[in-house]
């Protein structure tokens, strides 16, 4: 049988997607691979796919695996009559469930009060990587449904629910208005689809005044950060170098936070996400109604004007670790305001030129565009110059020696 009739046959008996996997956790190879062998006796064999056999897991992985099937039966149970699903009795079982998997890990946990919201984070915090994908997907069910949000948070901050959690995920917290929690899904999710992206960009461009109202934790997030790195600045205890790197993330805070109302301070996370490329925002730009385009133009324009205004607000690394800075990793930068601004116009070209409303704004970035270019050539010429005198430095330097 060839690769490709391999290939074919798998796909064609493959398992469904709502069965319960015989692997639901991460196995660690490193006592597995030296284990196994060819099948075949012949080592030179052509043979496409070579058969090994030694295929053996660990027993502690299997025990976890026996108790994550265990716990994924026992959830499905409960969640047959999800309505009478009892707060208390879900946390309890989910507390006995962590606890198991820390006794066959040898898991160690010093804490007074072993019971509680407060206690099952502890253990999904310290345990998360140990719970199958399946038995994250229920979990992450309840814990929406009886609105456990620190629990959801433990989840998407210590990457418990992967792939097959996310795309319900979005539009549960947004019905629920939980503006924390879709930001931590910008920081932390590698997944989100351009369904979702779409659902978070209408949440923030149009939202309603309850989901302004939820949003004000979030602001107060980057509040704290400006003020945190205008003490730094002040600091005069600080040593020379980190003292320019506070003056430096003083301005960046400045123009990240001045100017833009709660929803914009929550947009700033899905923009600046490493994780979301051109193929996901591209489809979610093209769905956004006049309103949601109109804003999302402004947005953009705002951070254009930004950078203009204050050219020195450039990359400042070091905020982050050497100031404890976190949230510096989740500034947008001109490339990134730049690139979704050209996606934009790219989706929503004939509308843009055939209604009014759009043109203002336009003709604002235009001059703003221009601006920056200038610079950037500018920029671009010094740089070549002092390449050459580098270059000219190195070779004066060959030749003393």
């Amino acid at each position: 049988m060839t690769l490709l009739e391999l290939i074919k046959d798998a796909s064609v008996n493959s398992k469904s997607l709502d069965l319960h996997s015989d692997y639901p956790v991460a196995l660690n190879p490193d006592p597995i691979f030296p284990n196994l062998m060819s099948e075949l006796k012949d080592e030179s064999s052509s043979y496409p796919i070579k058969p090994v056999i030694g295929w053996q897991i660990s027993q502690t992985d299997k025990e976890i695996i026996d108790i994550n099937k265990k716990f994924f039966e026992e959830l499905k149970t409960k969640f047959k009559s999800i309505n009478n699903l009892e707060k208390d009795e879900f946390i309890g079982s989910l507390i006995s469930y962590l606890e198991n998997i820390r006794e066959k890990v040898g898991f160690s946990i010093e804490i007074g009060d072993s019971s509680g919201i407060a206690y099952c984070k502890i253990l999904i915090d310290k345990l998360g990587s140990f719970v199958g994908k399946d038995v994250a997907a229920l979990v992450l069910d309840g814990c929406v449904s009886l609105e456990i949000w620190e629990l959801v948070e433990a989840l998407i901050v210590n990457g418990v629910i992967g792939n097959s959690c996310y795309s319900n995920l979005v539009a549960k917290l947004v019905k629920k208005k939980r503006s924390d929690l879709i930001c931590l899904c910008c920081k932390h999710a590698f997944d989100l689809g351009s369904s979702e992206i779409f659902a978070i960009l209408r949440y923030f461009l149009s939202p309603s005044k309850d989901a302004c109202n939820s949003m004000v934790s979030v602001k107060k997030e980057w509040e704290n950060q400006a003020t945190l790195a205008i003490d730094k600045a002040s600091d005069d205890n600080l040593k020379l170098k980190n003292s320019l790197v506070a003056k430096e993330a003083s301005i960046l805070f400045m123009i990240v936070y001045d100017g833009f109302s709660a929803a914009e301070l929550c947009l700033h996370y899905l923009i600046a996400s490493p994780n979301i490329n051109n193929a996901m925002l591209s489809p979610a730009f093209n769905k956004l109604n006049g309103k949601e385009l109109l804003n999302l133009i402004r947005y953009l324009a705002k951070w254009l004007k930004k950078y203009e205004r204050f050219p020195q607000a450039g990359p400042c690394p070091k905020a982050s670790s050497s100031l404890g800075l976190k949230a510096y990793n989740w500034i947008p930068k001109l490339e990134d305001v730049v690139k979704c601004l050209g996606l934009v116009l790219d989706e929503n070209f004939s509308s843009l030129v055939l209604h009014s409303q759009f043109h203002e704004e336009l003709r604002l970035i235009e001059g703003l565009v221009s601006c920056l270019t200038t610079e950037a050539k500018i920029c671009n010429m010094v740089n070549v110059v002092i390449d050459k005198l580098k270059i000219e430095v190195t070779r004066g330097r060959d030749k003393m020696i």
